[in-house]
Formats: C-alpha cells, structure tokens, sequence
C-alpha cells in the first residue's frame, strides 16, 4: 500500500475499440506509480445481458488479450475477474443491509440507463441493475482501493462508494475503510464512423484487434461533409466524422489539412487514406504484441491474479465480518 491502491473494471460486454485506448493507456501508466487491480467485471455485465450471456466466457478471454496488447502488465498488476473472488459477492450482500434505497435510486445513471436501453426493447428493471452501484463500491473497498481512475460520468459512482464507507465505518465504530479519491483522465470521446456514439451494439467502432484491411475499411466508411460534392468544392472539417479522428490521431498535421479541405485542394477519399494509415501505424505495436498472445495465457493469468486479489480480499472480509458480528 506504500504507493497506494487502485481498483478499476471493465465489462466484458464484447470486443474493445479505439475508443477504451484512452482509458487502457491511462492504466498502463498509472500501473507503474500504484499498486495496481484490474478487473474483469463480469457480474457487472450480467445487469444487462442476463438474458444472453452464451459469449461471456469468450468476451472474458478476448478483452483480456486486449488489455496484454495495449501493455497492462499481469507482472506489475494484478488481473482478475470479478466472480473468481467471491468476497466482492459478500460484500455487496453486507453493504446491502445498510444502504438506504434512496441512494441507489438517486445515482443520476440509473433513470437515464433504464430509459435509453427500454428504448431498445430491453428491461433492466432488475435488483442487480438497481445495486450495481453498490457492486461497484463493494468491488472498490474490498481492497482498500484509495483512488480509482475515472471519467466525469463515473463521480457520483465514487462519491457513493465514499459514502457507503464512511457509514460502514461510523456505524461499527472502525476505520476499515478509506475514502477512494478519483484520478480524472482525459478520455477520448470519438465518434462512431457513422458519427453516433461509437458502440458495438451500432457495429460502427474500430475494434482494437482490427486487421489493416478491417481499418482501411471502417475509415472508408466515415461519414463525411455532405455538402462538399466534388474534390474541388470547399469543406468544412467541423462536420466530418474523419476530421474528428485527425484530431486526435493526426495532430501534427491536422492544421494542414483541415486547410486543404477549406481550399478544396484534398479530396475525401485522400483524407481518409492518410488518416487510415495513421490509424494502423497506431496500432501495429498492439497487432504484433497481440500476435504473441493467446487464450491459454489469458487464463494463466486470471487463475493467478484471482488468488492474488483473493489474498487481499480475504483480509478485508475478516475485518468486516468482525465488525458486523457475523
């Protein structure tokens, strides 16, 4: 705990874009000034494909080798998946007696999710949805995590968690748990190619594991200007899907070309072959780390960390236990 502890999860929901790149490169770096747990959350993922979960164990294996390929290191972290470690169960039960319903019904997540997912036809109106914030506060404390790498959208996930700890802590007369502080990240925000929220659920992300043929392919698809006609009609970047890219994938030169679409001195098909290349020169470090991966190592990996992260959760529990008297 000497460099402090940090818990953060995904939900293995499917295969990871470029737009967690922003998030996992955050956590490369962040492993190398905390004590580092990364979960694979897959009780979280049921909240919302419990109907369906026959790819769970697949999406389990294939994110995991995306987080090895981005360079989350098993040597300086522990990996491991939620459900391997029963205690984040356990206490979510026991953080669940002493939780008054109003603050789960108040995390301003909950209403949006049940209303755009009800809008799809899919009715989370569940227990488990409902305290997946809890489950989420339970996945933090049950190792003392003191800071969690979040977005803007996640505070009020954190700042419930602190509550939570703070009651456990003053009704059992104990100082079990720290009061985790966020570590806000800049987070990429892009775009789908389509220009929606990029989701697999629209099938308009670039996966992380995209050939450079699958890549060239979603850039060619990127909505552009629709009122630029011709290579020589004058653009307007602010509206194109692929200038959105160049932004962040192509800074050194994007002033140049925003200027030669304004002049209608570069053509659309142009712009998108250069940013397709910048694109898969991006991410051929992760294809060739990725190339020296496979499922087998995966799993090696989550059997260890599970009993590392086990260890440490085993403690934690021994101290609740005590102090509620069971």
């Amino acid at each position: 705990m000497s460099k402090g502890r940090i818990f953060s999860g995904m939900r293995p929901t499917g295969r990871l874009h470029i737009g967690h790149l922003s998030v996992l490169e955050n956590w490369v770096k962040l492993q190398k000034e905390y004590d580092c747990i990364f979960g694979v959350v897959d009780w979280h993922a049921l909240t919302t494909t419990f109907d369906d979960p026959s790819t769970l164990q697949d999406n389990i294996i294939m994110m995991v080798l995306d987080w090895l390929s981005v360079g989350v290191d098993p040597e300086q972290s522990i990996v491991m998946v939620q459900s391997d470690v029963k205690e984040h169960a356990e206490l979510h039960l026991l953080f669940s007696m002493i939780t008054p319903l109003s603050w789960l019904e108040r995390v301003p997540t909950y209403k949006d999710q049940i209303q755009q997912l009800g809008n799809q036809g899919k009715d989370i109106s569940t227990y488990g949805f409902l305290g997946y914030p809890l489950l989420q506060a339970a996945d933090i404390l049950v190792y003392k995590a003191n800071a969690v790498p979040v977005g803007e959208d996640q505070l009020p996930h954190l700042e419930l968690c602190r509550e939570v700890g703070r009651r456990f802590n003053y009704m059992y007369n104990c100082k079990i748990f720290p009061e985790p502080q966020a570590i806000l990240g800049k987070i990429t925000m892009l775009p789908g190619v389509d220009g929606r929220k990029m989701s697999k659920s629209y099938q308009n992300d670039i996966p992380l594991d995209a050939s450079p043929a699958e890549v060239a392919e979603k850039v060619r698809m990127m909505v552009t200007d629709p009122a630029r006609i011709r290579k020589s009609d004058p653009g307007h970047p602010e509206v194109c899907v692929v200038h959105s890219y160049h932004d962040f994938y192509n800074a050194l030169e994007v002033e140049g070309v925003r200027q030669s679409c304004r002049r209608g001195e570069m053509g659309c098909v142009s712009c998108k072959s250069l940013l397709a290349k910048k694109l898969n020169d991006m991410l051929e470090p992760i294809r060739e780390r990725r190339a020296g991966l496979n499922p087998a190592m995966a799993r090696d990996i989550l059997a260890e960390g599970g009993q590392r992260a086990g260890q440490v959760a085993q403690q934690t529990m021994i101290e609740v236990r005590r102090a509620m008297g069971v």
